[in-house]
């Protein structure tokens, strides 16, 4: 029975940091934490990074419960000097109030603002906090209002004037106010070059807002409010219908803007391209409006759209973008003029361009000049994305005809000139393979070499270490490896926030961290690659690990030359692979995994894949959970696994049902893992008729001819998951692919 079908993937980001011995980079996996725990020298630090030294006795603890924690900490903060000693009594006070022991926080906080200054504004709140939970009123008042003194162009003014609005009802208009509080000329005058409020993308001032339009239904002001600055929250769908609905003619284009990235997100995509149309005209606007029609089949709508973008702004770069996929839109003959456009005046549409005239001019009987187009296309790209395409599409021709020879020819000049796009590891794979079959096992050696050096980690990348004979495990072998399992090295330092926020993020202070980040990052729509590498951490802290891996992977689809450039640079530090491929569960995983004699590191790639470590989310198809078990399945399982009674939402529960049915699968097919994963997704029933059809003599050629798009992207995606989990977690394999272990 299988557990789900799986929910329409999502774009993992490509490449990484890893080598083969003799081929390349010197860069660990995991840096300089692991190289300590091998025995060798330390990574240095980042200069004017707030660190907590790898030996310090207080890092072991960040990441236990308080209970656990709670007498190491005490010794700490009444025996240690400097910062472990602050840093371990503002954790002991933070755990008390969590607790609701605010009494016993307030002697941790006695003065801890003069001796850790960079959390004042913070010990502040946890002191306010405490007398309110020790019934002191006044004292918190006071506490409130010192904070507002000393402090008050900080994000933690926001829960200061929250608390104090209790009392005073002005207090809250401050947070709510269009301006920066403090800019009064602007809040007399009226001023439209006014300072925006930060505290209005505080979470409190959100909470604040909602609660208001309970009492007053009637503020378009507060609908705006949750719309612009909480587009993620959930019931934020439910505030827009009644800005967009009943207060139509008080929406300003900055709201329209704001609804439309809400719809954007949500890829209700006419929607977006109605609210586009209506934001501020900016090139990014009015192709949102264009690319909405398009993806939402809405064909005149888009070419008008698009035209518009054409008209009003005749050199951004996203009118390039706009002409190829206006040529898509239009009758064949009307097509080549934008398409000559966009290759004459947008160098970095032209490949696009020329390929998509090559096909319109092959569909008008035009052969030669379509193949003088491909020439073009081929000898003046040959790094671009549509030239990799193009060679593909020879490649697989080729092959088809057992023309093994050119089929070789034409994915190794990917390999050679396009590594790095889409296409690349596939193909330079694919030409180790038809190098083996036409006898140059040295040439395919030096492809699979050139595969992990440069795209190391795809699941391509995987397929070619197990073809240069590494102990990774294959898919007939990875279901019973035991590969050890580290814990999650300590955070790195984030690339944006301040350092308050930076070492709240480092005491794994992550509710805390997430909600001065809220109002720290200024444009959530359009941020920088750091804001957005720093905003997917602080998803992953609170839990939101759907939006915050999203966040993280969709770093790989920027266009822009500084943010590829700024994007590249990311992918060199380890907190970004460890990001990216996160570990929680680690414990559960590893005990389950081992009663059922299951590879861990498969057990967690599968877990990313289906549920983005997301414990209680529910899919479509009723599927629950880490391991998406469908009711019914996990009913059928239960007696069977020994499991008397489970909840689907309990994480201990799930990992039970869901590796017993992975073991099954197993079973069922004599512990090849690939047809196991398949049957996970489509069902057993399915693989048994793909194996009848296309047989078993070429695994890799299996995965290529699984004819559900769906499937075949699921079983590539868990297994390039679980070749980032080795390499990242698996202290053997980043020896070998660092040349230690050859």
């Amino acid at each position: 029975m299988p557990l789900r079908l799986t929910r329409s993937q999502l774009v993992a980001a490509a490449g990484g940091v890893a080598l083969l011995a003799g081929v390349g980079l010197a860069v660990s996996p995991l840096g300089g934490w692991l190289e300590a725990r091998l025995g060798t020298a330390p990574t240095a630090m980042e200069s004017g990074a707030i660190a907590i030294p790898e030996d310090s006795p207080l890092l072991p603890l960040l990441t236990q419960g308080a209970s656990d924690r709670q007498t190491a900490l005490t010794q700490l903060a009444e025996t240690a000097s400097g910062l472990d000693r602050h840093r371990a009594r503002y954790l002991l006070a933070a755990d008390a109030i969590a607790a609701n022991r605010g009494a016993d926080a307030l002697p941790w906080l006695e003065n801890l603002e003069a001796d850790y200054p960079v959390l004042a504004p913070q010990i502040l709140v946890l002191r306010a906090q405490a007398y309110e939970q020790a019934g002191q009123g006044d004292r918190a008042i006071g506490t409130w209002q010192t904070l507002l003194d000393q402090h008050p162009n900080d994000a933690a003014v926001a829960e200061a004037l929250y608390a104090l609005g209790r009392q005073d009802g002005r207090h809250w208009e401050r947070m709510i106010a269009a301006n920066a509080p403090g800019d009064a000329a602007a809040n007399s005058s009226g001023n439209a070059q006014a300072s925006p409020n930060p505290l209005q993308r505080h979470p409190r001032t959100i909470q604040l807002a909602k609660d208001l339009l309970e009492k007053n239904p009637q503020r378009p002001d507060l609908l705006s409010l949750i719309v612009r600055h909480a587009p993620d929250d959930p019931n934020v769908g439910t505030y827009l219908v009644r800005l967009e609905k009943g207060f139509t003619a008080q929406v300003t284009p900055e709201d329209w803007r704001a609804i439309a990235l809400v719809y954007w997100r949500k890829w209700q995509y006419e929607n977006a391209a109605k609210a586009y149309a209506k934001a501020p005209a900016t090139p990014l606007h009015r192709f949102r409006a264009g690319r909405g029609f398009q993806l939402a089949g809405k064909r005149p709508e888009a070419i008008a759209a698009y035209r518009t973008l054409i008209q009003a702004f005749p050199e951004a770069p996203e009118t390039g973008t706009a002409l190829v996929n206006l040529a898509v839109l239009l009758p064949p003959t009307e097509a080549i003029a934008p398409l000559d456009q966009a290759i004459a005046r947008f160098p970095d549409e032209a490949p696009r361009a020329l390929l998509r005239k090559a096909t319109i001019l092959d569909g008008l009987n035009s052969a030669a000049s379509a193949s003088q187009v491909r020439q073009t296309l081929l000898s003046q790209h040959p790094t671009s994305e549509a030239a990799a395409e193009l060679r593909w599409e020879l490649a697989e021709a080729a092959a088809q005809a057992k023309n093994l020879a050119e089929a070789q020819n034409q994915a190794a000049a990917i390999a050679r000139d396009a590594i790095q796009t889409d296409l690349g590891p596939r193909a330079t794979y694919w030409a180790g393979k038809w190098a083996m079959a036409n006898g140059q096992a040295e040439t395919a050696q030096t492809l699979y070499r050139q595969l992990l050096r440069d795209r190391p980690g795809t699941y391509y990348a995987w397929r070619a270490a197990t073809q240069l004979g590494l102990p990774v495990g294959d898919f007939t072998t990875v279901r019973s490896l035991q590969p050890e399992v580290i814990p999650t090295p300590p955070r790195d330092r984030l690339p944006a926030g301040s350092d308050l926020l930076q070492e709240l993020y480092l005491l794994h202070q992550d509710r805390a961290a997430w909600e001065r980040w809220q109002v720290e990052l200024v444009n959530k729509a359009e941020p920088t690659v750091a804001e957005q590498f720093t905003d997917g951490l602080m998803r992953l802290g609170v839990g939101d690990n759907l939006q915050g891996i999203f966040m993280l992977s969709n770093l790989a689809w920027r266009d822009d030359p500084g943010d590829r450039a700024a994007f590249d640079e990311l992918q060199k530090r380890d907190a970004y692979w460890q990001a990216l491929y996160p570990f929680p569960y680690q414990d559960l995983v590893v005990k389950w995994s081992t009663q059922r004699n299951l590879n861990p590191m498969l057990v967690t790639a599968l877990m990313r894949q289906e549920s983005r470590f997301e414990r209680e989310i529910v899919s479509v198809a009723g599927a629950v959970g880490l391991m998406q078990v469908m009711p019914a399945t996990g009913k059928w399982v239960a007696p069977q696994a020994g499991i008397a009674t489970y909840d689907l939402n309990n994480p201990d529960d799930n990992i039970a049902l869901g590796t017993w049915f992975l073991d099954y699968t197993h079973r069922e097919y004599d512990g090849n893992s690939m047809f196991a994963i398949a049957s996970y997704n489509a069902g057993p029933g399915n693989v048994s008729q793909w194996i009848r059809r296309f047989g078993t003599a070429d695994l890799d050629a299996f995965v290529e001819a699984i004819p559900f798009g769906e499937t075949r992207g699921y079983v590539e995606s868990v297994f390039e998951n679980y070749w980032n989990y080795l390499r990242l977690y698996n202290p053997e394999t980043a020896r070998l692919l660092n040349g230690d272990g050859r």
